[in-house]
């Protein structure tokens, strides 16, 4: 496959993702005006307000959970949109024409049951799944593993939840207003704000998890079944929490919620510790070649290491030296965790010969990063001072031009010495 020069494929990188917010953000306003001729404006309006205030610590919490390797913001922003834009359109459209097809076929009110407890799950599912097999396809590098496939469904199953909520919200504030009540719209915020504010998510998270696999994987095959897999979970915890309540009542509801719902959500977040844990053995790992090859100092091995040495280096920094020198101090430590993962990957046979190339990239934004770390020497030596003498008598090089890439050290390649040379 012929590849396009670097500043082209850099063009088409940030081209691509401004065109598919405006599209989705389009999507998203195209949404919300289709559930103000449902509820009106003021439905909307404090819909909005209310369904905010679920959605910050849902999308806060995976930001949280992203912290090793954080995803390009615009892909996150772009997952976000996704589900408040695109998915939640198109599954008001499919849900709203399919019901009314049912009635037709089985009877007047049969559409909304087989709606909820079918076709909702199977389309919404569907729609919220399509955007991480898009990842997988064209930015199939962005995505490491399952943590990576928990964030992005985490983040656009938050945006359709947030937009579903909207109608939700709306629905009971225009109902009260009718009555002269406020108890619907508080029903409705303890239900879907404080008992399920991760739901979709946690529905969303076994595709994500499929697709997570997937990544690491290089056989087609599997990657198709485990796609199709977490997605067959994914509908099913779906389709048991809508029909919790319409088929089996309040008692129902809760059996559903205290003996599913709450053990897959433990064995979530079990997992997501698990694997950050995982990730961290990862880099670990991998510090140790880098530095032989003088790709980082031996003296940062250790601050690498946690994220607990990686936030008190930023720390010390920003204090001594500003926010400037601080994000200098973070783009490097992004570089190197993307080129620690990216070698793991490579060396599991996860990635095919595209691995070559990613891994020249992601060596050379290193290089990048370092040399503007570099350019403040007190980014590569005021934290060290934090954390006990440094080891070996190292001094940060000077600035200058960058070091020229270097392979890494082979059975027949001895270690190079650091400073890497001129």
């Amino acid at each position: 496959m012929m590849l396009l020069p670097t500043q082209k494929r850099q063009r088409r990188g940030v081209l691509l993702p401004v065109i598919g917010l405006v599209l989705l953000g389009m999507c998203a306003l195209v949404a919300i005006g289709l559930l103000g001729s449902s509820i009106g404006f003021g439905g909307v309006l404090v819909g909005a307000l209310c369904a905010l205030l679920p959605v910050g610590p849902v999308v806060a919490t995976f930001l949280w959970i992203d912290r090793w390797e954080p995803e390009p913001p615009r892909l996150l922003l772009l997952a976000f949109l996704w589900g408040a834009g695109f998915a939640a359109l198109s599954a008001l459209l499919i849900n709203s024409s399919a019901s009314l097809v049912v009635d037709q076929l089985l009877g007047r009110g049969s559409g909304d049951l087989v709606g909820s407890v079918v076709i909702a799950p199977l389309v919404e599912e569907g729609l919220k799944g399509a955007f991480l097999v898009l990842i997988l396809i064209f930015r199939r590098r962005e995505f490491d593993g399952i943590i990576d496939g928990i964030v992005y469904a985490g983040l656009v199953a938050a945006g359709f939840a947030f937009t579903e909520n909207i109608l939700y919200f709306g629905s009971a504030f225009v109902d009260d207003a009718g009555n002269g009540a406020s108890s619907g719209v508080l029903a409705v915020l303890v239900l879907r704000g404080l008992l399920s504010p991760f739901a979709h998510p946690l529905f969303t998270a076994m595709t994500g998890i499929g697709a997570g696999i997937a990544a690491n994987n290089r056989n087609v095959g599997v990657r198709v079944v485990a796609v199709l897999i977490g997605y067959a979970g994914a509908v099913l915890l779906h389709a048991l929490w809508n029909s919790s309540a319409s088929l089996f009542g309040g008692t129902g509801f809760q059996g559903i919620y205290g003996f599913v719902m709450v053990p897959v959500f433990a064995g979530m977040v079990a997992l997501v510790l698990y694997q950050r844990r995982r990730e961290q053995r990862v880099i670990a790992d991998q510090l140790p070649g880098f530095a032989q090859a003088g790709w980082i100092a031996p003296s940062e091995i250790t601050l690498l290491s946690s994220l607990a040495g990686r936030r008190g280096w930023r720390t010390a920094v920003r204090r001594r030296s500003g926010p400037q020198v601080a994000k200098a101090v973070t783009d490097y430590q992004a570089a190197v965790t993307e080129l620690a993962f990216l070698q793991s990957r490579m060396a599991r046979g996860a990635v095919g010969d595209t691995g070559l190339i990613w891994r020249k990239e992601a060596l050379d934004e290193l290089v990048r990063a370092r040399h503007k770390a570099v350019g403040h020497p007190e980014a590569l030596t005021v934290a060290l001072r934090h954390h006990g003498p440094t080891p070996g008598g190292w001094t940060p090089p000077p600035a200058g031009p960058p070091p020229r890439p270097m392979q890494a050290p082979g059975r027949d390649q001895p270690p190079q010495s650091w400073p890497p040379p001129r």
